[in-house]
C-alpha cells in the first residue's frame, strides 16, 4: 500500500478500538468460493461463500473474523455429514464463531455461509463511492484488517488460500477482480449479469479485490501480460501515461527477478473515492485516481514522477507482499520497505533524467528526521490490534526500511544483493516469511554478516551519528570514528545510550596533491574504532555515495575543508547528505547556524535540482521559524542574493529542449525566492503568470503554475478566490482539482480562509480530501491559529467527515506550531475522547513543537549576529 506525501504523510485510517486477538489455531483455509451481489439502491450487498478448510484438531467450533456481517445461515460439512452451525459474534474481537453439536475431526471440511453486509461510506471493506457524474460504484479496500467486513474469513496474512470470485452486477456495470474473467452470463433476473473469475493462486485475504461500476479502460501489454488502466467514464484518455509506465515497469521487474510476473493480467483501477494512495491487490491494483490519471499535455513533471513512482511501488508489491507475504504485520516492512526500495530502479532505467537515486537520498533523510525523535519506533515492532497494525504504515516502514536496504545493497554489491533477494523470493513463493528469513537468505548468498548487521537497524529504534576525527601521520591518515544514537533532544544526545549498530561505513578522502578521491569501506561494530587511509587527507567524508543510513559529524576544521570542496569533490548524493548532516549538527549545538549558512553560500554555483531542493527546504525553515521580525529583511536580502544567479540563468519560463530537472529546479528556486525571499520581481511575475494560467492553462509551464498560484494567493482578494473556487468545481483532471484545492488553503485573508475551512467539511469535498485541506490551512502561517480554533470548535463535524483524528492528518499538521502554549493545547485536545489520536503520532508532533521552540531559543540570537556581520553577501 502506498502512502501519500503531497503535503504531509497522508494516510486515512478509520480507527478501530478493538483489541482483536489472533485467531485460534483450529483450522486453516485452502480455498474460498465467494459471491458478491451489491445493491446500490439499498447500499448493501448479499454474499455467499464456501470455504474449504483443513481442520487441525477435533473441535465443535471454528472461529472466523467478521465485522458488520449479518449471518443468514451457516453450516459445516465434514466426513460426509452436514451440520447446521450456530453463530456467536464477538464484536470486540471482530470474530464470529461457528458452533456445531458433533465434533469435527481433523482433516478436510467445508464451511458454507450466506450473509449480507453494508456498502459503507468510510472507504474500507466493501464500500460505496461516486464518480464525477454522481454515479455510484462499489470497491474494496481490505488492508490491513478489513476483508472481514466483506466476507467472514481467516483475515490474517499467514492464512493464504486460493480464491474463486463471482459478482452479480447491474448489466450496464463492469466487474473487475484479481483474476481474468472466466464467464459472463445474464441473470439472475432482468437487468443483472454474473461475472465469474478464474481461480487465483494462493494469497492472503487482504489482497482480494472487487470493483463494480461504470468504468472504461485503455489497454496494452508487457511480456505477454495484458495491462489495462481503468477510469470512470470520460477519463480513460488520462490513463495513457500510466499504461506506458506500467509496461516499462513490468518489463524491468520481469528481468530483475528470478520469477516472472505471477498473476496473468494486470489491471490498474483509478477510483475517485479511495482512502490510501494505492493498494497492491494481486492483479488488480486500486489507486486514488489522482495518483494514476493525468493529462500528458499539461501534467507537471512532479505529477508524472509521483504517478510513475506509485505504480512502480505497487507493481513491486506483486512480488514483495503478494507472492511472498510477511508472516504477521510486525514485519510489514518486508512489504513496504522492499517496494519503496525497488520502485526507483525501473524509473531510473526508464526516465534517467528524473534522477530517482537522488530522491532516494532525500527519502532516507526524511526517515533519519523521524528517527531523531525520542518517540520513533523500530522497523520491527510487535502489534496485535487493528489500531496498532495501521500505525505501522509510516516513514519507518517505508523510507527507513528502504534506506537500510539501499545500505545493504551497497555493502554487498548490487548483483550479490539481487541474488539474495531472488533466493528469498524463490524459497518463499506463494507463502509467508519473516525478517529473519530475509537476512538469512542474504547472508547465505553473500557470505557476509548480514544476519548480524541487519537486526541492529531493524530491531532497535533510532539511528546512529558517527563522529569523525582524522589526523595525518606521515603518509597515512588515521580516522577515529565514534557512534552514538542521534536525538534532536540535546540533553538526550549528550547523555548517550548503550545502543550499538553494526554499520557498513564507506570513507572517502582525497590526499594532498592527489588528483582523485579514494574510498575505503569498513564495518564499524564497536562504540569507537580507528581506521587508516592512505595519504595525508585534509578531509574525510564518512558516508561515500550517501548509501549509509546514519548521520555524520565532523570537527570544525574538517567542516571548513569539506565546505571548501563541496562543489568539486563530492557527488550530488553526497552533497545532499552533507547538508542534512550539517543541519543535524546545528540542531544539537555541534555546529553554529552561521557555519551552516556559510556552507549554503558555498553552493552558489550549485545547479543540481535535488541538492538545491535539500538546501532550500532548510533555508525556508529558517526563514519561517528562526528569523526575528527585525532581521527578516536582512535574511530575505541574503537569500535573494544567493539564489539570484540561478534564477537569472534559468529565467522565469521554461525553454524549448530543456530537461525535466531544469524545470524542477526553476520551480524550486522561484518558490523560495517568492515565498521566503519576497523577491519583488518574482512576486510580480507570479501575479502576471497566474492571470495567464487562469485564462489559458496551456500558456504557463505546469511545473510553475502551483508556484505562481501560491504566491498570488498570498495577496489574493475575494475575486481571485471566487475564480479559483469556480475552477476547482469544474476541474477536468485530478491534478487540476488538487492544484485549485491547494490554492484555496494558501490565501492569507482570514475571511477567505474561513470559507476554505467551511468548504472542507461541506458535502462538496470528498472525505479523503477534507482533512488535508484543513491541515493545509493549519500549515499556512496566516491560517495556523484560525484553523486550530476551527478544528477545536467543529470537532463533531470534522470527525463525521472522515475520521480525521484517527488518521493523523491534523495531528501531523499540528506539528507546524512553534509555540509552547499551543503544544499544551494540542496535547490536551487530542488526548481527550472522542478525538483521541494515535499515541505515537501525537507524541511525535509534540516533540517537533518542542524542538522548534528550542531551536528558536538557541539560534535566533546567533542568526541575528551572523546576518548583521556576515550576511551581506551570499558567498560570505
Amino acid at each position: 500500500m502506498k502512502r501519500i506525501a503531497w503535503w504531509f504523510p497522508l494516510f486515512y485510517i478509520a480507527v478501530s478500538v478493538a483489541a482483536a486477538q489472533r485467531l485460534p489455531n483450529i483450522a486453516v483455509p485452502e480455498d474460498y468460493n465467494l459471491s458478491f451481489a451489491p445493491d446500490f439502491a439499498m447500499e448493501n450487498f448479499a454474499g455467499e461463500e464456501t470455504i474449504e478448510v483443513r481442520v487441525l484438531q477435533a473441535t465443535t467450533q471454528i472461529v472466523l473474523n467478521a465485522v458488520e456481517i449479518d449471518f443468514k445461515d451457516a453450516s459445516i460439512t465434514s466426513g460426509g455429514a452436514v451440520q447446521p452451525a450456530r453463530v456467536e459474534l464477538d464484536d470486540a474481537n471482530e470474530t464470529a464463531t461457528l458452533l456445531v453439536e458433533n465434533p469435527i475431526q481433523p482433516g478436510p471440511a467445508t464451511l458454507h455461509i450466506r450473509y449480507t453486509g453494508v456498502l459503507g461510506h468510510d472507504l474500507r471493506g466493501f464500500y460505496l463511492g461516486k464518480d464525477e457524474q454522481g454515479s455510484k460504484y462499489a470497491a474494496t479496500q481490505f488492508e490491513s484488517t478489513d476483508a472481514r467486513r466483506a466476507f467472514p474469513s481467516f483475515d490474517e496474512p499467514a492464512y493464504k488460500a486460493t480464491f474463486d470470485v463471482s459478482v452479480v452486477a447491474p448489466k450496464d456495470m463492469v466487474a473487475i477482480s484479481n483474476r481474468p474473467i472466466l464467464s459472463d452470463v445474464p441473470g439472475p433476473g432482468d437487468g443483472k449479469h454474473t461475472v465469474s473469475f478464474t481461480s487465483s493462486p494462493k494469497m492472503s485475504s487482504y489482497l482480494v479485490a472487487v470493483v463494480v461500476g461504470h468504468f472504461e479502460f485503455v489497454e496494452g501489454s508487457a511480456d505477454d501480460v495484458p495491462i489495462r488502466v481503468f477510469s470512470t467514464p470520460g477519463r480513460k484518455q488520462l490513463g495513457t501515461f500510466a499504461l506506458q509506465a506500467a509496461e516499462n515497469i513490468l518489463r524491468y521487474y520481469d528481468r530483475y527477478f528470478g520469477i516472472k510476473y505471477p498473476y496473468g493480467k494486470l489491471d490498474l483501477v483509478g477510483l475517485p473515492d479511495f482512502s490510501a494512495g494505492a493498494m497492491e491487490n494481486t492483479g488488480c491494483i486500486t489507486f486514488r485516481e489522482s495518483l494514476l490519471l493525468l493529462d500528458e499535455r499539461r501534467a507537471a513533471v512532479e505529477t508524472q514522477k509521483r504517478v510513475a513512482s506509485v505504480i512502480a511501488h505497487e507493481v513491486a508489491h506483486q512480488w514483495f507482499g503478494d507472492l511472498v507475504t510477511m508472516q504477521w504485520w510486525d514485519d510489514v516492512w518486508l512489504n513496504e520497505g522492499f517496494a519503496t526500495w525497488m520502485s526507483s530502479k525501473p524509473l531510473e532505467a526508464w526516465q534517467p533524467d528524473w534522477q530517482e537515486h537522488l530522491d532516494d537520498v532525500q527519502d532516507a533523510i526524511r526517515a533519519l528526521n523521524t528517527d531523531s525523535l525520542a518517540n520513533t519506533r523500530p522497523i520491527h515492532q510487535a502489534v496485535e490490534s487493528p489500531r496498532e497494525i495501521l500505525g505501522l504504515f509510516d516513514t519507518i516502514a517505508y523510507e527507513k526500511a528502504a534506506a537500510v536496504l539501499h545500505m545493504l545493497e551497497a555493502y554487498l554489491g548490487p548483483e550479490i544483493f539481487r541474488a539474495g533477494v531472488n533466493q528469498y523470493l524463490q524459497d518463499h513463493a506463494y507463502g509467508n516469511a519473516t525478517a529473519e528469513d530475509f537476512w538469512e537468505a542474504l547472508a547465505q548468498v553473500a557470505k557476509k554478516p548480514v544476519d548480524t548487521i541487519t537486526p541492529t537497524f531493524v530491531s532497535q529504534p533510532g539511528a546512529p551519528m558517527v563522529s569523525v576525527r582524522s589526523q595525518c601521520a606521515g603518509k597515512a591518515t588515521t580516522v577515529a570514528i565514534e557512534q552514538r544514537r542521534y536525538f534532536y533532544d540535546r540533553a538526550r544526545f549528550d547523555a548517550g545510550t548503550d545502543q550499538l549498530w553494526e554499520i557498513p561505513i564507506c570513507l572517502k578522502s582525497q590526499a594532498k596533491g592527489a588528483g582523485q578521491s579514494t574510498e575505503k569501506c569498513e564495518l564499524l561494530t564497536g562504540k569507537e574504532e580507528e581506521f587508516t587511509l592512505p595519504g595525508c587527507a585534509p578531509w574525510v567524508l564518512a558516508n561515500a555515495d550517501a548509501e549509509g543510513y546514519y548521520r555524520s559529524s565532523y570537527q570544525p576544521e574538517a567542516v571548513r575543508a569539506l565546505a571548501h570542496n563541496i562543489e568539486t569533490a563530492f557527488t550530488p548524493a553526497e552533497r545532499i547528505m552533507l547538508l542534512a548532516d550539517a543541519w543535524a549538527s546545528v540542531r544539537v549545538g555541534r555546529e553554529s547556524i552561521g557555519d551552516y549558512l556559510a556552507l549554503a553560500g558555498g553552493l552558489r554555483s550549485e545547479r543540481n535540482r535535488a541538492v538545491v531542493q535539500q538546501l532550500l527546504g532548510q533555508l525556508d525553515y529558517i526563514g519561517g521559524y528562526l528569523v526575528e521580525s527585525g532581521d527578516r529583511e536582512s535574511y530575505q536580502l541574503w537569500l535573494r542574493r544567493l539564489l539570484a544567479p540561478i534564477a537569472k540563468e534559468l529565467g522565469p519560463q521554461a525553454k524549448p529542449g530543456e530537461s525535466d530537472e531544469q524545470r524542477l529546479l526553476r520551480a524550486a528556486v522561484l518558490a523560495s525566492l517568492g515565498e521566503t525571499g519576497k523577491d519583488p520581481e518574482v512576486l510580480a511575475e507570479a501575479r502576471q503568470q497566474t492571470r495567464r494560467a487562469l485564462e489559458n492553462p496551456y500558456s504557463v509551464d505546469p511545473e510553475l503554475t502551483p508556484v505562481f498560484f501560491a504566491m498570488a494567493a498570498e495577496k489574493g482578494d475575494a475575486a481571485l478566490y471566487d475564480e479559483m473556487l469556480a475552477k476547482l468545481k469544474n476541474a477536468k483532471t485530478p491534478e487540476e482539482y488538487n492544484l485549485f484545492l491547494t490554492t484555496l488553503a494558501g490565501f492569507t485573508d482570514p475571511k477567505l480562509l474561513q470559507r476554505t475551512l467551511q468548504y472542507a467539511i461541506s458535502p462538496e469535498v470528498r472525505s479523503q480530501d477534507a482533512m488535508r485541506l484543513i491541515a493545509r490551512v493549519m500549515q499556512n502561517p496566516a491560517g495556523r491559529d484560525l484553523a486550530w480554533d476551527f478544528v477545536r470548535s467543529h470537532s463533531p463535524d470534522i470527525e463525521g467527515v472522515g475520521g480525521a483524528f484517527g488518521s493523523g492528518e491534523l495531528v501531523n499538521a499540528a506539528a507546524s506550531f512553534c509555540d509552547a502554549g499551543r503544544k499544551d493545547e494540542v496535547r490536551e485536545f487530542f488526548s481527550v475522547p472522542p478525538v483521541r489520536a494515535a499515541s505515537r503520532s501525537l507524541k511525535q508532533s509534540l516533540e517537533r513543537i518542542t524542538y522548534c521552540v528550542d531551536m528558536k531559543e538557541q539560534q535566533t540570537t546567533p542568526l541575528a549576529d551572523w546576518l548583521e556581520h556576515r550576511g551581506g553577501g551570499a558567498g560570505q
